[in-house]
């Protein structure tokens, strides 16, 4: 997820973390949007080939990456019950509430973020690292035309099976409005739930009385909780959580230790080591800059000593 360049540098001290999309100038806060913002540079070679080949590697060929994901979704699978049945349950951070009391009488819901929780999409990222390329509108736009990404290992029976306790899922991605239709078709197609259109909650929706920030989920995070009983959230970003204020090492580490407790029990991580807000905070998410320069700051932020 990625917005223009510039826009980035001037609002790099207030960035906003967003879900889940596409490579290299991924995922970043705010500016850096998912499956539905903007990108710098996209012309070839612009980044080393190699740069992502590993981590798209290991997502398409380890079976680790298989079983961490079914790992994941089992042991969701396994709270659900839990989840439920007690009345204080709730995934969603108080400030995000705008239900005042018992939400128990509103219908049960898991929020899952889309891209690299729910569909993978490394088909696309691994055309990328054959090229050479890096993200951009068109050819993801393209991608997701195409309606190929499958599921998430372990995504399927999750859904199906908090489906079967009447637990509605809600896809809130940043995927833009426009693409919608081809988003729910690829889901329909994979036999993920789909209630009807209003279970997506993609990027440019119209959240009547908040004030929306990029790519941040806030004000469709609290969308879903005017209408449901959320029960746990999916993602493979911070920002799939809960907003991030600055895009920092120190506050995201601060975010993790606020909520650390949340994970594993209301909050569910896929991980995603193919793009992320985590990698332009370390270069203080300057996207404007050259990627040799972007590349040199990573190797700096290298721990060469424990």
């Amino acid at each position: 997820m990625r917005l223009n360049a510039p826009a980035l540098s001037l609002i790099a001290s207030a960035l906003l973390l967003a879900a889940c999309k596409p490579t290299t100038p991924a995922d970043a806060p705010d500016a850096v949007a998912g499956p539905a913002a903007t990108t710098p540079a996209q012309a070839p070679a612009a980044t080393d080939p190699s740069d992502n080949l590993n981590a798209v590697l290991w997502i398409q060929r380890s079976e680790e990456y298989r079983a961490n994901s079914l790992s994941i979704f089992r042991a969701a699978a396994e709270q659900l019950d839990t989840a439920i049945a007690e009345t204080n349950w709730d995934a969603l951070v108080p400030e995000e509430r705008e239900l005042i009391g018992d939400a128990t009488a509103l219908p049960p819901a898991v929020i899952m973020d889309i891209d690299e929780t729910v569909l993978d999409n490394s088909p696309y990222q691994a055309r990328l690292v054959q090229n050479g390329l890096e993200y951009n509108e068109i050819t993801w736009a393209e991608w997701v035309a195409e309606k190929k990404a499958k599921p998430v290992p372990g995504v399927l029976e999750f859904a199906r099976a908090a489906e079967a306790k009447g637990v509605t899922i809600l896809y809130l991605s940043n995927r833009a409005q426009h693409l919608q239709e081809a988003t729910l078709a690829n889901l329909r197609a994979e036999g993920l739930p789909v209630k009807d259109e209003s279970v997506f909650l993609g990027l440019g929706m119209h959240v009547e009385g908040c004030e929306q920030h990029g790519s941040e989920k806030t004000c469709r995070r609290r969308v879903a909780g005017r209408d449901y009983r959320v029960l746990m959230q999916f993602g493979d970003q911070l920002g799939d959580f809960v907003d991030i204020l600055a895009n920092t090492p120190e506050a995201r580490g601060q975010l993790l230790e606020d909520y650390g407790d949340w994970f594993g029990e209301r909050w569910w991580m896929l991980a995603n080591p193919s793009y992320g807000g985590w990698e332009p905070a370390q270069f203080n998410n300057a996207w404007d800059q050259p990627a040799g320069a972007r590349r040199e700051a990573k190797r700096a932020a290298l721990n060469l000593d424990q």
